[in-house]
């Protein structure tokens, strides 16, 4: 192979490789800068909790809006969902969650808080509250899926176990009269009911900074393969020449 056929397939697997660590860099720089977004929303929304009524979680053109909401309802008469696999504290558990149904409004699931799991797995009994009460908190999307697989809820004793909160799967497998909002209601931590929670709504993902530590991973990896494409572009062809011994 010729040195100009290598050089050319070298450089263009270099800028193969320097186009794909950059787009990758600039990903990670992206979702930092849509974290602290979220994060900055949040703050102000729970500093301000100007109260939006619990109907607007139902409202799918603010589907990804972070609001503050409240108002009176009942806990629908269905067993309670159980997100799989939640970190809190380095301890793994699940968060409860169970179907509200407001005085105005179409039904939502209520964030109620975390539990821990015992090592045999057997899960916790989530009380449902009787009667009409009035909740409080932050209306947001719920936690993110990652890659979806299959429908993501299935029965277990009785409860229903998530993989993730999907919505239109929670609606079919549950059956109950309408469907769910697209947001959940991350419960108030001051309301007296529930389980250990709070509200940050990021939870179980990479904070700002880590993606910025990733981006930065990227952007060296871009540099090296560069680097090295020129190093060896003006590399002087063949080494030194030896000396025949007689």
């Amino acid at each position: 192979m010729s040195r100009r056929t290598t050089l050319v397939l070298g450089w263009t697997l270099a800028i193969v490789g320097v186009a794909l660590f950059v787009a990758l860099g600039l990903w990670q720089s992206r979702r930092a800068l849509e974290k602290e977004a979220v994060l900055a929303e949040t703050a102000s929304t729970v500093a301000g909790r100007a109260a939006q009524p619990l109907s607007a979680a139902s409202d799918p053109g603010r589907a990804g809006r972070i609001e503050w909401a409240a108002g009176p309802g009942v806990f629908v008469d269905v067993p309670a969902l159980l997100l799989d696999n939640q970190q809190r504290g380095g301890r793994v558990g699940v968060r409860a969650y169970r179907v509200f149904t407001p005085v105005s409004g179409g039904p939502l699931l209520v964030d109620l808080g975390w539990l821990p799991l015992p090592p045999d797995r057997e899960m916790p009994a989530i009380a449902r509250p009787e009667g009409e009460v009035t909740l409080s908190g932050l209306l947001a999307p719920p936690p993110s899926a990652g890659i979806p697989m299959g429908e993501g809820i299935h029965r277990k004793d009785t409860h229903w176990l998530l993989t993730r909160v999907d919505a239109p799967a929670i609606t079919r497998a549950i059956r109950i009269e309408g469907e769910l909002a697209p947001r959940v209601l991350r419960l108030d931590p001051a309301l007296p009911m529930g389980y250990d929670r709070d509200l940050e709504v990021l939870a179980n993902t990479l904070p700002p900074e880590k993606h910025r530590g990733y981006a930065l991973q990227w952007f060296g990896l871009a540099l090296t393969a560069l680097v090295i494409a020129l190093v060896l572009t003006f590399r002087r062809p063949g080494g030194p020449s030896k000396r025949s011994i007689p």
